[in-house]
């Protein structure tokens, strides 16, 4: 099951949101808009869009309103997508080169902070005071979770929780956030709005995780890029830290840096698949996105909840 079919029902909206978006990244420096366009037309889910859709769903959905909302967050997702490939000096994304390699990292993060601007003009259009508040706390925290980002790279001895709390802030706490505001913006009760966030939230921490275990188990050509870089790069994800309960395969890992060849990747990945650390990840997965489901249940009946169930399978029981 692709995503393209479960966004059928509001095909139109997504299309005006994808044309806002080229007009969005539009610029006087051609330099700068040769460098947006190049990560826009790299395509991508648009899940955070989708979310602040279907979660306005609930309440009094207008378009027009709830538009601003879904272009200021997806273009922060894009922005954090540019910072991330500088700190990781990533040189594919979705199989194609990044702005930083096309270019280098001064373009990347300049280009970076114009589509993070972009977005938040988006919301000065928006006359509702706790939008903003809720909208300008992600922002900071997104930003603390690059930072730590940083400085967690090649730290193989980090606890469990402090991979939870960054995965929370590199990917959860967007999808939360889209659930909420798209729900505020459609002025749904409260109690339905902090729903939403939970359910948001649940299905990020299970899509991220998801996420870093298909870096361990899918093909290059799936990937966009090598399996195994993530861990390469310095990110010790999920899956890893499991393997590193073992003694032996921890050794191994610690090993690990940048100019760790294809070869011996490969040789780490079965390590790390040998130790079970790959079921394991999926249990974690599965269980937030159970969470999820069931928080799903407990909101009122509206055509929304079909197909938040059906996009909250798909992301976390993907397997490529």
């Amino acid at each position: 099951m692709k995503l393209t079919w479960l966004y059928r029902n509001f095909k139109s909206d997504l299309d005006l949101i994808e044309k806002e978006l080229e007009e969005a990244v539009s610029s006087n420096s051609e330099l700068v808009e040769n460098a947006s366009f190049k990560l826009l037309k790299a395509g991508g889910k648009r899940i955070r869009p989708v979310f602040v859709l279907l979660s306005a769903k609930f309440g009094d959905y207008r378009i027009e309103t709830v538009k601003n909302v879904a272009m200021a967050l997806e273009l922060i997702h894009m922005a954090s997508l540019v910072h991330d490939d500088v700190i990781d000096d990533a040189n594919m994304r979705r199989g194609l080169p990044t702005i930083n390699y096309i270019w280098d990292e001064r373009v990347a993060m300049y280009t970076g902070d114009y589509i993070l601007a972009r977005s938040l003009e988006y919301m000065t259009d928006i006359p509702n005071p706790l939008l903003h508040k809720k909208l300008s706390k992600a922002i900071v925290e997104v930003c603390i979770g690059e930072i730590e980002q940083i400085k967690d790279k090649y730290w193989f001895d980090q606890p469990l929780r402090n991979y939870l709390r960054r995965i929370k802030r590199k990917t959860a706490l967007l999808i939360a956030v889209s659930c909420e505001l798209g729900a505020i913006a459609g002025n749904t009760e409260e109690s339905i709005y902090r729903r939403l966030y939970r359910f948001g939230y649940f299905i990020g921490m299970s899509y991220q995780i998801t996420d870093d275990i298909l870096d361990f188990t899918s093909s290059e050509e799936e990937l966009g890029k090598p399996a195994g870089d993530d861990l390469r790069q310095g990110n010790v994800t999920l899956p890893a830290l499991y393997a590193m309960r073992d003694p032996q395969v921890k050794a191994k890992i610690e090993k690990v840096t940048h100019k760790t060849d294809k070869e011996e990747m490969s040789r780490i990945i079965k390590l790390i698949k040998d130790t079970g650390a790959i079921e394991q990840s999926h249990q974690l997965s599965r269980r937030y996105l159970d969470k999820a489901l069931d928080i799903l249940e407990e909101l009122p009946e509206s055509k929304a909840k079909r197909p938040l169930k059906e996009i909250a399978n798909y992301i976390g029981r993907r397997r490529y």
